[in-house]
C-alpha cells in the first residue's frame, strides 16, 4: 500500500513536471528548474489534498 502510494507520487511528479517543462520550453523557449520543480511539487500537493477530500466525501 505506501510503495503503492510512493509510485503514484513518483509518477505524478515526473507527470508534472515533464508537462510543465514541455509548456515552458514551447511558449517561452526556455524553463528554469526552480519553476519546473516547484510548480510539480505544488501540483502532487494539491492532488493529494484532492484525494482527501474525496475520500472523506466518500466515506462520510
Amino acid at each position: 500500500m505506501i510503495l503503492r502510494e510512493l509510485f503514484i507520487a513518483v509518477a505524478a511528479f515526473a507527470a508534472f513536471a515533464s508537462g510543465t517543462a514541455a509548456y515552458l520550453f514551447g511558449f517561452h523557449g526556455a524553463g528554469d528548474v526552480k519553476i519546473i520543480l516547484g510548480t510539480a511539487a505544488a501540483a502532487v500537493i494539491g492532488l493529494y489534498v484532492g484525494r482527501y477530500i474525496e475520500r472523506r466525501l466518500i466515506n462520510g
